[in-house]
């Protein structure tokens, strides 16, 4: 083992950037290392004994105060800093090179006859790996290559995603990431989150501790009832806050050691899993009711005790009855943030300020009808209202009144109103009981319809010419995931209304050739929103989220619309340009939360964008 006071410590700490600074000693991530790895994680050290003066930071070398706002101090550190070497190097996959590491380095952390004698670029290396994954006829052997490298390479894994982000999209995320969850039990290797069970109950604090990163900021947690479209996958469910983490990093640049996923093992109502001879979660029926809110609660108050009140909880795919119940219990006293509910809203939104632009009009102007109220489907209909609202004056039960939803029992009206769960009770309008969608289109005559049922195919032929006939530019969007769950194609939407849909799904599908024109449908993902929108709150120190700032977020990516994008039909930018996207939704939240008085990192940066675009990852290899 190498001390940090002998060979050129700065040459493996300055290998990737986690800090961000506006000016000296204002650190964003700070970062505290997996002691038990015995390995420096990051440029940027955050010391409180040995190589470091107490509550300062070190980068490269230096020691630079801190301002005590804008750090968090670790649990425990140790007595002093060590960075692993030889073999040990290798296995680390934050620290790991592989055959870039230069000649030099080879000597200092005793990498000598380890490695082949070539030398690489960490650009050939990615070239390398890119080549590998397009010879894989099978998506999900794609993300099985991409989860080792990411096991393997840290750093590579994330320069290969930032830099081919439209081509490993699908595959590290949907519509890949739920073949993944299906198979979870099969294709695990190690643990890359954090795993609570009721075996845990009472002793969550303790299983948090166990947790190697200690400067946690952005928590995704998921319960796996609800695992995208394909129901519920109990523990393999992990598949999703590993992915969303992923794009965190890749997509709004916060650090991987800052990230952690967590699954809460309650058990699984999936006969087939149980089953399982390979499934790996608790053999039981669902714990609900008490037990369930008892397990829930202390999570949460383990995760503010450990790691305080600004870390970042975002819930993921959570049954629609415990969704609702979470993020009502809990936004008043944690920072939390349901991306089905908020998230899905607040890019489709966008999507549709969006595709005003090519149909006119104002929000108010239209007329919407849903399939589909659970979750996705009434968090979309609350946001359209409150932005309505907003730009009206009117209120917010008279907005209501243009958005209409349908379930599995028929359109929601007033007469149906006793039997309604909660959070469908205020779409209930005065209107006669339609069974089916397409009588619902027929009678209201919608200019958007929105689909977000988890039920592939359902806009049929006859739907969507039904809305052509009443509509010269209908606005389709096919949200539910994964592809096979999508409520129709992009070649279907675009055939069936000879041309004229503005069209927008959940999963990608490729550009259509329809009546002499390429149409590139839009992908209404939420990997445009929830990646910027963390990393706002994290540089404002926002300790709540507010409604305006999923207004805030959803204005900001319609701007980055650009007129060529609406020219082929596009509502949303492309993904290639994912980062400075995140860095103007960061800017815009971030501004909204010290509007709003949520902010506490102060004082604000006079330039929000660039202080975003400095406070972000980057996997690049430093050599020296």
């Amino acid at each position: 083992m190498l001390s940090f006071n002998s060979f050129n410590r700065s040459s493996l700490l300055s290998s990737s950037s986690y800090s961000c600074c506006e000016g000296p000693g204002q650190t964003l991530f700070p970062t505290v290392c997996a002691w038990q790895r015995k390995a420096a994680s990051a440029a940027v050290v955050l010391c409180s004994s040995g190589g470091g003066a107490a509550g300062h930071t070190i980068i490269n070398g230096k020691v630079i105060t801190s301002p005590k706002e804008t750090t968090r101090k670790p649990t425990s550190s140790p007595p002093d800093f060590s960075v692993a070497n030889g073999s040990s190097l290798l296995r680390d996959p934050r620290q790991n090179k592989g055959m870039a590491f230069t000649e030099k380095e080879r000597d200092g952390f005793s990498l000598r006859g380890l490695l082949p004698p070539v030398t690489i670029s960490q650009e050939l290396q990615e070239k390398k790996i890119l080549q590998m994954l397009r010879q894989y006829e099978v998506p999900l052997q794609r993300y099985m290559a991409l989860m080792d490298l990411q096991e393997r390479n840290e750093r590579l894994f994330y320069k290969l995603l930032m830099n081919n982000v439209e081509e490993l999209l699908p595959v590290v995320y949907t519509p890949t990431v739920g073949e993944a969850c299906q198979n979870w039990g099969s294709i695990y290797r190690r643990p890359q989150g954090l795993y609570i069970s009721l075996r845990e109950k009472g002793r969550i604090l303790e299983a948090l501790r166990n947790w190697p990163e200690k400067n946690i900021q952005v928590i995704v947690v998921t319960d796996g009832e609800r695992i995208l479209g394909l129901g519920d996958l109990g523990c393999q469910g992990m598949g999703i806050p590993v992915g969303k983490l992923a794009l965190y990093t890749a997509l709004g640049g916060v650090p991987p050691s800052a990230c952690l996923p967590v699954m809460i093992d309650v058990g699984t109502n999936n006969n087939k899993l149980l089953n399982d001879e390979f499934y790996i979660g608790l053999r039981q029926k669902r714990a609900t009711g008490q037990e369930y809110a008892e397990l829930m609660d202390e999570f949460m108050a383990a995760v503010k005790q450990i790691y305080g009140e600004k870390v970042l909880v975002q819930f993921e795919d959570f049954g629609n009855h415990n969704a609702f119940e979470l993020l009502a219990k809990y936004r008043q006293t944690h920072l939390v943030f349901n991306d089905d509910i908020q998230g899905t809203a607040s890019v489709v939104l966008a999507g549709l300020l969006s595709a005003l632009k090519l149909v006119g009009g104002t929000l108010a102007e239209h007329t919407f009808l849903f399939l589909g109220a659970g979750e996705a489907g009434t968090g979309i209909a609350e946001l359209i209202a409150l932005e309505m609202s907003r730009q009206t004056k009117a209120s917010i039960e008279e907005c209501r009144k243009k958005i209409f939803l349908v379930d599995s029992k028929g359109l929601i009206v007033n007469s149906r109103k006793e039997s309604l769960q909660h959070f469908k009770k205020p779409w209930a309008h005065e209107h006669e009981h339609l069974k089916g969608l397409l009588e619902s289109v027929k009678a209201i005559k919608p200019t958007v319809l929105i689909g977000s049922s988890g039920a592939g195919r359902t806009f049929t032929k006859e739907v969507i010419e039904a809305m052509a006939t009443f509509n010269k530019k209908p606005v389709i969007f096919a949200l539910s995931n994964p592809t096979s769950q999508s409520e129709c194609t992009a070649e279907e939407a675009y055939q069936w209304s000879k041309g004229c849909a503005i069209f927008a799904s959940g999963s990608p599908f490729d550009p259509v050739q329809c009546h002499g024109r390429t149409l590139v449908p839009g992908q209404s993902n939420n990997a445009y929103i929830f990646p910027g929108f963390g990393l706002g709150l994290l540089i404002s120190g926002a300790t709540r989220v507010h409604d305006d700032m999923l207004l805030a977020a959803s204005e900001a990516l319609a701007k980055q619309t650009k007129q060529e994008n609406l020219n082929q039909g596009l509502i949303f930018p492309p993904f290639s340009n994912i980062r400075q996207i995140s860095s103007h939704i960061a800017a815009d939240v971030a501004a909204k939360a010290y509007e709003l008085g949520l902010a506490t990192r102060h004082p604000r940066p006079v330039n929000l964008v660039k202080f975003a675009e400095s406070c972000m990852y980057d996997p690049t290899y430093h050599h020296r």
